[in-house]
């Protein structure tokens, strides 16, 4: 069977990626939504195959990737897309912005729900919109949606909605229910869905996750999704998202897309997503190991720093961890990272009111996380 686990130290401190390079040594690095795995075995052969032949140039016609994509869609969530409408981008960034551009002017106004991922404020801003919020809702660390506060939003003037779905850094999976009346709000509202779904392959029950599109008619009136496979296989440096529209109307609007979303894409990324869309065994196998280590931080949690608030998320490899009864300041990261040698994610860029929070990233050996969670709990302990 397939076993898909954490590298040791000696080898990911080899890494130039951001996370194993953006930080001084004897730094443990658990912020940054990077895998300390190796990558599936055919993505491997494959890049190595493209090198050998020095085929390093410029993005052509990858049939294979929506094809890979639809197949994918469709026996992990049993979601039928149209592969004549799945747009190359990027990123999931570059996607999310570029379709954008199509329907915002600069000074409209665009929903987030946070805590959100980070860069949807920095998407916001480059286009020139205005980020207005409607938190999430927190009862015991399970976040819903605030329905009523989403509606009068959208009755004052909103013009697109971001969602990260799941919700990324909370752990949320959202229901067919939740989403159906978004859409339905969104179409009385006319507001357009823009969901990101790139941690959606990693759901620990893939019967969980619903795809927005596959909703409802109304869903695919309103909304486009961005996804990607550098999430879920560790491919984020490969540089290649897909827009997926399933509405002639959203197709339309895509082809209208400058043809530099295309062009600004890799070569590599886009072969190496259409091969990870085939390797279901690896990720199965890193859901496992995430799935292990996801109960292993709420156990060395209980056993070790009892008063951080965590409840086990519903998808990926990043926790979110309240740290308020700890009281170790107005930036928990920060003295964590000073006096324990971690590097985590501080709250206050997701949400400015969350500073309490920092987000962990799990998605690493047993070693790695016992022993972050050690330096954490003795830099605490050592404060009393």
């Amino acid at each position: 069977m397939l076993k898909v686990d954490g590298l040791s130290i000696s080898e990911l401190q080899k890494r130039r990626s951001a996370k194993w390079s953006g930080y001084g040594e004897g730094i443990l690095p658990l912020p940054v939504a990077e895998m300390d795995f190796e990558i599936a075995e055919p993505i491997r052969r494959i890049l190595i195959e493209m090198l050998e032949r020095s085929d390093t140039g410029y993005l052509g016609p990858v049939p294979e990737l929506p094809i890979n994509l639809a197949e994918f869609t469709k026996t992990r969530w049993g979601w039928e897309i149209d592969q004549s409408q799945v747009f190359i981008a990027t990123d999931v960034g570059v996607g999310m912005v570029e379709m954008a551009r199509t329907i915002v002017s600069p000074g409209d106004s665009i929903l987030i729900n946070s805590p959100v991922y980070h860069n949807f404020y920095g998407w916001i801003r480059e286009l020139k919109c205005i980020a207005v919020d409607v938190p999430l809702q927190a009862v015991d660390l399970r976040y819903t949606m605030d329905f009523p506060a989403i509606e009068a939003a959208y009755a004052a003037g909103i013009k697109v909605h971001f969602i990260c779905s799941p919700h990324n850094p909370v752990g949320t999976i959202f229901s067919k229910a939740e989403l159906s009346q978004l859409a339905d709000l969104a179409k009385r509202y006319n507001v357009a869905i823009f969901s990101d779904e790139v941690h959606a392959p990693l759901a620990y029950d893939a019967t969980e996750f619903v795809p927005f599109l596959s909703v409802s008619e109304t869903a695919r009136e309103v909304g486009i999704c961005v996804t990607a496979a550098s999430k879920a296989w560790n491919l984020a440096g490969l540089k290649c998202a897909t827009i997926i529209t399933q509405n002639e109307h959203w197709k339309q609007l895509a082809l209208q897309m400058p043809e530099s979303v295309h062009w600004r894409a890799s070569l590599f990324g886009a072969v190496s997503a259409a091969k990870a869309y085939e390797c279901a065994e690896w990720l199965d196998a890193a859901i496992e190991t995430m799935d292990r280590n996801r109960h292993l931080l709420a156990k060395l949690l209980t056993e070790k720093l009892p008063n951080v608030g965590y409840r086990i998320p519903d998808f990926g490899y990043l926790a979110w961890l309240d740290l308020t009864d700890l009281n170790l300041g107005e930036d928990p990261a920060a003295f964590i990272l000073e006096n324990a040698k971690v590097a985590l994610n501080s709250g206050q860029s997701f949400q400015a009111s969350s500073h309490q929070f920092v987000r962990l990233n799990f998605a690493t050996s047993t070693e790695i996380l016992t022993r972050a969670i050690d330096n954490i709990a003795a830099a605490v302990n050592s404060r009393k």
